[in-house]
């Protein structure tokens, strides 16, 4: 299989999706447009990922490739390939189904719990999760259901976590590429950010809640990661 992976921001981890990609032998074409603003061509992939960055969906004056990345996502998955929006690469893909981007609307921060619809719970991807479980996240924004997708998941402060469209389309909200060591390099990576996001974060990270929240979530995000893999 080849998959097209974007990242969005100098630091990207593919972190949990990484390690399914790889375990599927899955050959990878890497861009970077927020550098050089090149996107792959329709139909050159199996499969489309899209990981976050710190911009917004709809910074456009920063960012001009964002209105064509929004549109290759919304166009692969009508062709019927695999595509995977991650925080901003859901925002992006919400954005080119027609929905509204919320701007500062949903603050979330650390490992945070997400829940399940009656959809989500019979999702092939998210059946197999608890239906309600922890994982980690990092936005402000948020985004309006699209039309035609199915909701399969939501939180007390974004109700839209997670949707799906047409075959194996998907967007996540929520970081379920992040284990306990890609949230470790951001807290390196990133101190000030994390601090005013969350202040004391960086003090009680490991010993309060690496060994509990941050362990069910490494396991709920490569159970994510695999079962999406298997779609493509």
């Amino acid at each position: 299989m080849r998959v097209a992976i974007i990242e969005n921001t100098r630091v990207t981890h593919h972190g949990q999706v990484g390690i399914a990609l790889h375990e599927a032998a899955a050959t990878i074409d890497l861009y970077k447009p927020f550098a050089d603003g090149r996107l792959p061509e329709p139909g050159s992939f199996d499969a489309l990922v899209v990981f976050g960055g710190e911009q917004s969906a709809r910074d456009d004056h920063t960012h001009p490739y964002l209105p064509a990345l929004a549109a290759l996502m919304a166009e692969s998955g009508a062709r019927g390939h695999a595509v995977l929006g991650i925080c901003l690469g859901a925002q992006l893909l919400a954005r080119g189904l027609g929905a509204e981007n919320r701007l500062g609307a949903a603050p979330e921060f650390g490992w945070c719990d997400v829940t399940l619809t009656d959809e989500g719970r019979a999702d092939p991807v998210l059946s197999h999760l608890p239906a309600t479980f922890p994982i980690f996240q990092w936005h402000s924004d948020t985004f309006t259901l699209p039309d035609g997708t199915i909701r399969l998941a939501g939180s007390g402060t974004a109700t839209n976590q997670s949707f799906r469209i047409h075959r194996a389309t998907y967007a996540m909200q929520f970081h379920f590429e992040a284990s306990r060591a890609v949230v470790a390099d951001w807290n390196r990576q990133f101190p000030d950010a994390v601090e005013r996001n969350s202040p004391g974060w960086l003090d009680i990270h490991h010993p309060a809640h690496a060994p509990v929240k941050g362990a069910a979530a490494d396991a709920v995000g490569l159970a994510i990661a695999r079962a999406w893999v298997a779609l493509i």
